[in-house]
């Protein structure tokens, strides 16, 4: 699944997209095609996994999910779940999720949470964390309602950088260690864009898909954790297990 910083580079591409006058739609998805002929684009936004076309009163909000591709100015044989032509741009939209929402995106979304947006709230996020009581930081990075945009490979390569065993509980980490994972959820989000932009990501991931600690030299583990069991690498002996401490009778 396309996580933050690969939608990010994606509204990027979109960007000739802006301003145009839409001359042709048509794909699978159930959406009203209709009304966006002879409608200007008026802009192109990203919402953590979300590609946003805005239009005066409505836009479109496209989820790629685990699977989804794009074409600009070239097509597959297989029918889009959303094409739009301009005079002189296409693009294309396959295996995707693509909605029609009524309104502005502003009045939709909190970009608050994103953490590549400008309006990112590091204060609000370690507040919404230290509020936990039993949720693990394997599942809290991947809740899109605190990090948006976070996706499994950020969730694995943040704990790392930040000595964090995945199971560790949310209510049990330090102050220091909760703003630290807030901090890194941003941070590497962008060092997530910059490689990509120049196809350098996996070589610079530390953990994910590795079958060894960097920093121990011993084998890295990988299992299926979490509430949605989700792949998670990381090393058992530099990654420290926060727990409750245990009652002494």
């Amino acid at each position: 699944m396309p996580e933050g910083p690969s939608i990010l580079i994606l509204k990027e591409r979109l960007a000739p997209l802006k301003g145009k006058l839409v001359a042709e739609t048509l794909g699978e998805s159930e959406i009203d095609f209709n009304r966006l002929v002879q409608h200007k684009v008026t802009d192109v936004r990203s919402y953590g996994k979300n590609l946003i076309l805005c239009f005066k009163g409505f836009f479109i909000r496209i989820h790629l999910m685990m699977y989804g591709t794009y074409l600009i100015n070239d097509r597959k044989p297989a029918k889009p779940k959303l094409r739009i032509v301009t005079k002189d741009y296409e693009v294309n939209f396959y295996t995707c999720i693509v909605q029609l929402e009524e309104g502005k995106p502003d009045d939709r979304y909190s970009w608050e949470t994103d953490v590549l947006s400008e309006e990112w709230d590091a204060l609000k996020a370690e507040k919404t964390l230290k509020a936990m009581t039993k949720e693990k930081v394997c599942d809290v990075l991947l809740d899109q309602d605190i990090f948006t945009g976070v996706g499994n490979i950020i969730k694995n390569e943040v704990l790392f950088r930040i000595s964090v065993h995945p199971e560790s509980l949310v209510k049990s980490l330090p102050p220091k260690k909760i703003k630290e994972l807030v901090k890194e959820a941003r941070n590497f989000s962008f060092d997530f864009y910059n490689w990509k932009k120049i196809n350098k990501l996996n070589r610079n991931l530390k953990i994910y898909a590795k079958k060894e600690c960097p920093r121990c030299g011993i084998p890295s583990q990988t299992t299926y954790i979490g509430k949605g069991k989700r792949l998670t690498c990381f090393c058992t002996n530099c990654q420290v297990l926060y727990v409750p401490e245990p009652l002494i009778k």
